[in-house]
Order: structure tokens, then sequence, then C-alpha cells
């Protein structure tokens, strides 16, 4: 795959798997919008799912696409980025995926698309081909997000405990049963506004090193509209298996916690979207569910489950760079004998 030759038809396809990626990221990641909203009972699962999607395809009438543009350019330098790179970058994110969600464990899709970039690059032209800035820049606030997650999600529940320790708890879980519905429609669109944008890269990058853009990156509006739907596709699919993880067995919570936790969480997102970091939304509500627990005792949270999710996070960027260096030059090596 020549970046200067590749066919139209060749072009769609590519396309077609970075919007396979983007369903893949719906459906995987639906758990991070959900899991509190329906382990609280606020809402059944199949409810959940439709409020998750509508909210996840509308964030693009809210946020900017500074995380597009990091995608696009601040990860791989656009000399490095062709046809192969993308699609080796793009099956080694959804591979892994996949395997996380087949086994239940809520990894980050953002780690695995950077982690896939990062390795395809290096499979094509070495060291050269990293944007080290951009990589040290994702991966910092990958790691910070959830830290601040748990922080805000922490004090914002502290708060409100010490405001409303009067009321009637009966009154209390009726109130907060409306106002996550609030909540979980602000995480909804932070993810959709941060993940879908990721996606948005990619598939810019693909049209700009084509010479389908002119001479300035952009994301055209057609791109931000069908990596929207196609997020919100996937985000109808449902992810049980991690739902069950993230809204169970972290810890217990209740309206009151799953409102903190999303709101922690979806100011975290918001904050990350303007400063163009493709955080990730996994990662975030993770902390921000542990924030809740902590508040009161640490004892709630399962830190065995924990761990196990952190270890899936641990390995997602290497092995995902992997994946993608394998499938590289698999695809090289055949186009070499063709």
């Amino acid at each position: 795959m020549d970046v200067a030759h590749l066919s139209l038809s060749i072009i769609i396809c590519l396309i077609v798997v970075a919007l396979l990626f983007d369903m893949v990221n719906g459906l995987h990641d639906a758990a991070n919008s959900i899991a509190t909203v329906v382990s609280t009972n606020v809402l059944s699962p199949r409810s959940a799912v439709l409020w998750a999607a509508f909210f996840n395809f509308v964030a693009f009438l809210v946020f900017g696409l500074q995380v597009a543009q990091t995608m696009g350019t601040g990860i791989v330098s656009e000399n490095s980025i062709d046809g192969l790179v993308l699609f080796a970058a793009l099956i080694g994110a959804i591979a892994w995926d996949v395997i996380t969600w087949a086994a239940g464990l809520p990894s980050s899709s953002s780690h695995a698309l950077v982690g896939g970039l990062v390795g395809a690059g290096l499979a094509k032209a070495g060291t050269g081909a990293i944007v080290w800035s951009g990589v040290i820049k994702t991966v910092a606030a990958i790691v910070i997000s959830p830290v601040i997650g748990l922080l805000l999600a922490l004090m914002v529940m502290v708060a409100l405990s010490w405001t409303l320790f009067r009321n009637n708890p009966f009154t209390v879980d009726r109130m907060f049963r409306v106002l996550q519905f609030c909540s979980a429609s602000l995480y909804s669109l932070g993810h959709g506004g941060n993940d879908a944008q990721k996606t948005m890269g990619i598939i810019a990058a693909l049209l700009f090193t084509q010479g389908y853009l002119g001479d300035k990156f952009r994301v055209p509006l057609w791109v931000v509209l069908v990596c929207h739907a196609a997020m919100a596709a996937g985000t109808l699919v449902g992810g049980w298996r991690i739902v069950h993880t993230m809204g169970t067995r972290i810890t217990h919570i209740k309206p009151m916690q799953g409102f903190c936790a999303e709101l922690g969480g979806a100011v975290t997102i918001f904050v990350a979207i303007g400063m163009g970091a493709p955080i990730s939304t996994t990662h975030t509500i993770a902390g921000s569910i542990a924030g809740v627990g902590l508040a009161r005792k640490g004892s709630s949270v399962r830190w065995d489950v924990a761990g196990d999710i952190m270890f899936a996070w641990a390995l997602t960027l290497p092995a995902a760079g992997l994946i993608a260096v394998a499938v590289y030059f698999l695809f090289a090596g055949i186009a070499a004998i063709m």
C-alpha cells in the first residue's frame, strides 16, 4: 500500500475498517456511559443504551475537534502515515478491544488505538516516525485522567454527604434517581465527544495524505457525522460483560454515588477534550467509581478487581502495538510478493 498510489476502493475499505473500530469502541465502551445508571436501576439496560447512543451522536454539536487533530497528526508524523500504517493500527486496536471485551475487562480503546499507531509507525519507519511529544501528552493524560476522576467524584460525594446527611434516605435516593439522568447524559456526551474524534482523526489523516483535503489538515463534516453515527450504533449493541464489571464488581453504588461518579468523570472528559487530549473514558469512569467507594471507606472498593483492570490497562498499549506490528509486516510481505 503506497501512500501515493491508493485506489479509491482501497481508501473506502480503510474508511470502513476505521468505522468498524468506531463501532467496536462504542460496543466496548458502552459500560462507560451506562454501567452506573443500570446498576442503580435508574434505567433498564435497553433504555440506557438508547439514552447513551443518542448523546454519543449529538456530541458533535457541542465539542470542537481538538482530539481529532491530535490523533491525526500528533502520534505518527504525517510523512510516515500511509494506508498500511493506518490499517495495521486499526486492526491492532480492534483485535485487542475484542479480546478484552470477550474477557469482560474494561481496557482502553484510546490506549489500544495509540498503541496500534505507535506500533505500525515503528514498523514502517522506526522511532523517527513517532511524534513523541504527542505520545507523551496522550499517555500522561490517560494516566492522570482516572486520578482526576477519582478525586472529583470523591470530593463531590463527600460534599453531598455532608450537605444531605439530615435528609430522609428515601428522599435523597429519589432525588438522585432524577439527577442521574442529567449526569449520565453528560457522561455519554463526553464519551461521544472524546472517543468518536479518535476515528475522525484516523480517517482525516488518510484523506489528507491522499490529497483529498488540500494543504491543511481538517476534518470534513461528513467524517464527523459518520463517526458519531458508528459510535452510537456500537453503543446500541452494548457491552454487558463490562457493564457488570464496572457497575457491580468495583464497588456497590446507589443513585447518589452513581451521580457523583458520572459527574466527576464527565468534568474530567470535558476538560481533556478542550485540551485536545484523547483520554481513556474507561479509565476515567473506573477511577470515578472507585472515588465514590473511597468516600465511604477504602474496604468498600474491591481492589482485587481494580487490580485486574489496571493490569489490562498496562498491557493494552504494548499488546495492541505488537498486533499492529505483526499485521504491518504480514501485509507488507504479501504486497512485496504480489
